[in-house]
């Protein structure tokens, strides 16, 4: 198993793009400095009415296959 730590901050005008289904991926860079990406509807559930805030934890199996997205503050 994989983890991946990175901050994400997203304005809600921001967020309505991944969460309308328009957008189909998320890039974030993680603190080690490797580009990720992951589908956008795993951050539907983390989306407030001012966007998205925090630093998260991301966990990919082997294969690089998702596994969860979790806010750790």
């Amino acid at each position: 198993m994989q983890e991946y730590y990175f901050y994400l901050t997203l304005t809600y005008e921001q967020c309505l793009a991944y969460y309308e289904g328009e957008v189909e991926h998320i890039q974030v860079i993680e603190d080690g400095g490797k580009r990720i990406r992951f589908p956008a509807q795993h951050i539907r559930r983390f989306v407030s009415t001012i966007g998205v805030s925090g630093r998260f934890r991301l966990q990919l199996d082997d294969n690089n296959r998702f596994i969860a997205l979790e806010k750790v503050t």
